[in-house]
């Protein structure tokens, strides 16, 4: 066997040994509070003026990579400081023993000497870590003299490189001990196996943090390499120039560093000294005047037992309890208070006898009330005046009562629609009928009179597309409506539904298209007042069971005056299908129905949705697209191929001549909704009927005149894309209807 006892090369920190004793410096506001990642707290800090003595003070260099790094002595990297556990995280160099290239046995050593500074090496948190095979590894601390007076190391064998395990350091290629206390110094040997299998791997040795150390079996070649030939070590410091507390406190000389009047002096677990730390009840910093601040105890959930009441106060708190219970100082519990408890339960269960029956007398009496006063200002009274003076209006006052059964208390089953204004119910009210009602989910002032204009307006309008209002309830906070219910979803789910196995005619759309003009036409001319519908788009063009189109959502309608001056506070209605003169000018005119219109004459001519965020910023807007394949005279790069190669060219450049006149910029040389349904009745004929293309041609598409009456109609099922020409079979269809959603 070869023993090779190292003598080190001491000197690292002798720069701070023989340091003056602290002196009461306290840190300014100049001085630097942290460098890098490293928090610098007193009693450390960057500068002698901003440390309590020399051997507390550290510097702050800038790296060539732009990064700071803290340093203790010359080449010590400090890693962080801790003042509650008055310890330092600094970075330990690896001492290796390695064969060279000549079978020889040379070494890389370097020493630690801490003597005569406040700083001792921690024998709770470090290990002294040997790697290598065959190796026994020694650590001593040299004392005053050149007499070791400590001597300890470990073994770490190996035969082959499969018996080392990942995670295990209990001999087997490395092995780890302990340090006793009070090490301020130490320095490393080998002694080295004969066994010449092993001359080509290293040895390491090091004084290191045990818990971050986790041995690999490639450290056996690589530890040096892997950790860049330092590893975290943990230094315990303390104020060493005196020997404890009690002298500290007597010496006149001002050197005492528990400088808070909040903070305690303890003596120091490794070495000489003592340590100073907050009292209970406080937390800071105990080395500055004033550093030491009240800790609020209640922020910790165990402070006071559960059920408690924590009250904090200076430098501690107290718990109290809830009536009806009693803190307990020696169980710390909240036990029940049982003479508190008996007292205010006989007199409870008194009051609550003597004041059943007058409280559900109140009670009933104070409901009635409610939904009296809800139905005043609801318009109740107004609405039943108007019922008895207008004998053709037939409409229903419903009781909370009866839709509260119509809809089995409103249950979740019977939601077909859920939107931001409100969830609408199907439900079956008196004579079988089937409705859907409508109610809000909010019960601000802004829905109330959302409502109460819907309520108005629909009151007056008997037609065939649109949609009917059955009735209303008043009785509640925010009024209710009834109205038909309608089966078959919207003509946006039929244009651009999931459901790619059902497909429809294009005669089918062009007369669901005709019924909504005749509608809007309707609210434009004779309703009184007339009405602009102000969203007008596919989605709220509804289809009964024979799939007829029923305009509905009068959300945003309003009553065009007779001044025609109406202004919008609040611009109202659907991107992709917003007039952009009304945008401009927030003057809601028939002609912004009629531009909303012409997006959905392009959706029934397309077949694409009017407005797509995906995509090239021109490609999103439907009606942009058009308009400006309209202006290259490209109108093909729009039209789907079934439409190019299936309908006359009169029906398509008809309907697209159509949609551009509704989709003008000013809103004067846009057509009427009369003029609208009037061409779609004549551009029905060219699709119905393609003999009747001679007479069709002889009426003047410029006067827009004539009507066509509703045509029949079918749903044809077909495999390909787009709307097919065949008719066939009538197919049965009720996707969810995205009005309802509303």
């Amino acid at each position: 066997m070869e023993v090779r006892f190292l003598q080190l090369s001491i000197g690292l920190l002798l720069l701070l040994a023989a340091q003056p004793a602290p002196t009461a410096a306290l840190p300014g506001p100049q001085c630097q509070k942290k460098c890098g990642n490293v928090e610098i707290q007193y009693p450390f800090g960057i500068g002698l003026e901003c440390s309590l003595a020399p051997y507390f003070n550290v510097s702050c260099r800038v790296q060539e990579d732009g990064t700071s790094k803290t340093f203790i002595s010359d080449d010590l990297e400090l890693l962080d400081t801790s003042l509650a556990r008055s310890t330092i995280r600094v970075l330990n160099r690896i001492e290796t023993y390695c064969y060279n290239a000549s079978g020889l046995l040379e070494g890389n050593f370097w020493g630690f000497n801490a003597r005569n500074t406040p700083y001792r090496f921690s024998d709770i948190q470090n290990k002294f870590t040997v790697i290598g095979c065959n190796t026994i590894g020694y650590i001593g601390d040299n004392g005053n003299s050149n007499q070791t007076n400590y001597l300890s190391g470990c073994v770490a064998t190996c035969n082959e490189l499969s018996d080392l395990t990942n995670g295990s350091c209990s001999g087997i290629g490395c092995c780890q001990t302990s340090i006793p206390k009070g090490m301020s110094t130490y320095q490393v040997g080998f002694q080295i196996g004969g066994n010449s299998s092993c001359k080509w791997r290293c040895n390491y040795a090091v004084l290191m943090e045990a818990a971050a150390f986790n041995f690999s079996t490639t450290y056996i070649d690589t530890f040096n390499d892997t950790n860049a030939g330092q590893v975290p070590m943990v230094l315990d410091w303390a104020i060493r120039n005196e020997s404890s507390c009690e002298v500290a406190r007597q010496n006149k000389t001002g050197t005492y560093a528990c400088l808070s009047a909040n903070s305690e002096c303890a003596e120091s677990p490794n070495g000489p000294g003592y340590l100073c730390s907050c009292s209970k009840g406080y937390e800071g910093n105990p080395y500055l005047p004033g550093g030491c601040q009240d800790y609020n105890e209640c922020k910790d959930n165990s402070s006071c037992p559960s059920g408690g009441i924590c009250h904090n106060t200076v430098g501690g708190y107290r718990c109290s309890c809830r009536p009806g219970r009693k803190f307990s100082k020696e169980h710390k519990t909240c036990d029940p208070d049982t003479g508190l408890i008996v007292g205010v339960t006989v007199g409870f269960l008194g009051l609550m006898i003597f004041s059943f029956f007058g409280y559900m007398i109140l009670q009933r009496r104070k409901l009635n009330k409610v939904k009296q006063d809800h139905f005043r200002q609801h318009g109740g009274m107004i609405l039943f005046e108007r019922m008895k003076s207008e004998n053709g209006l037939v409409f229903t006052v419903f009781t909370e009562a009866e839709l509260t059964q119509a809809t089995n208390n409103y249950n979740k089953s019977g939601i077909i629609g859920k939107g931001g204004h409100g969830t609408v119910y199907k439900g079956t009210v008196k004579d079988s009928m089937a409705v859907a009602i409508k109610r809000c989910a909010l019960i601000d002032e802004r829905q109330k009179k959302e409502f109460g204009q819907e309520m108005l307006i629909l009151s007056q309008i008997n037609h065939k597309n649109i949609v009917k209002l059955v009735g209303c309830c008043l009785e509640v906070e925010v009024p209710m409506l009834v109205y038909e219910f309608i089966p078959n979803g919207t003509l946006f789910e039929l244009i651009h539904g999931k459901n790619q196995a059902l497909q429809i005619s294009f005669s089918t759309l062009l007369r669901i298209a005709q019924e909504a003009a005749e509608g809007l036409n309707f609210l434009h001319l004779y309703a009184s007042p007339p009405i602009i519908h102000g969203d007008v788009k596919s989605a709220n063009i509804l289809l009964d069971a024979n799939y007829m189109a029923k305009v509905s959502d009068f959300g945003a309608s309003i009553l065009a005056p007779s001044d025609k001056d109406q202004y919008v506070t609040m611009v109202q209605g659907t991107c992709g299908y917003l007039d952009p003169e009304y945008m401009q000018t927030c003057q809601l005119t028939e002609k912004s129905d009629v531009y909303s219109f012409g997006v959905v004459v392009l959706e029934v001519l397309t077949g694409q949705e009017p407005l797509k965020l995906d995509g090239p910023e021109k490609q999103r807007s439907l009606s942009s697209k058009f308009l400006l394949a309209m202006k290259e005279n490209n109108l093909d790069a729009v039209l789907p191929n079934h439409i190019k190669g299936q309908e006359s060219t009169e029906l398509i450049r008809g309907l697209a001549e159509l949609a551009k006149q509704c989709l003008d910029m000013c809103g004067s040389n846009r057509p009427s909704m009369k003029e609208i349904a009037d061409e779609l009745g004549r551009l029905r004929k060219l699709s119905l009927r393609p003999w009747a293309q001679l007479e069709a041609e002889r009426e003047s598409s410029q006067s827009l005149l004539g009507r066509t009456p509703s045509a029949s109609f079918e749903l044809v099922e077909d495999n390909t894309s787009g709307y097919p020409t065949q008719e066939g079979e009538i197919l049965n269809m009720n996707p969810a209807s995205q009005y309802y959603a509303r």
